[in-house]
């Protein structure tokens, strides 16, 4: 495990499901990237999201997006075509509907000013 050495240069910014968040948090800080997790919510489904930062140096970045890519897998669910937020006259069929869910989606941001306040 490589250690945080020298101020971070990259934001990553990974919006992640809450089915993954935990497995995610702990995966990161047993290999030493430094993470603050926070709710959110959003999305087609609207189930939560949670939104995790971490700041890293740019030789770790491909490190951090190998964990997330290795942690938050898309999947597909079967879901009642009620619960979707289309708009409509209500003539839908009863069957569910295949949507992918999960996943990640990361932001990485060159950071232009770092303060340990």
């Amino acid at each position: 495990m490589a250690s945080q050495s020298g101020d971070p240069t990259k934001l990553c910014m990974m919006v992640v499901a809450d089915s993954d968040a935990d497995r995610l948090m702990e995966r990161l800080v047993e290999r030493d990237f430094p993470a603050t997790k926070i709710g959110s919510t959003g999305g087609f489904l609207r189930r939560g999201n949670v939104t995790i930062f971490s700041g890293v140096t740019d030789d770790r970045v491909d490190e951090l997006l190998a964990v997330v890519n290795e942690v938050c897998h898309a999947r597909k669910e079967f879901v009642p075509v009620q619960t979707l937020p289309f708009l409509g006259d209500g003539s839908f069929s009863a069957e569910p509907v295949e949507v992918r869910v999960g996943g990640a989606i990361v932001f990485v941001l060159k950071i232009s000013r770092f303060e340990r306040i």
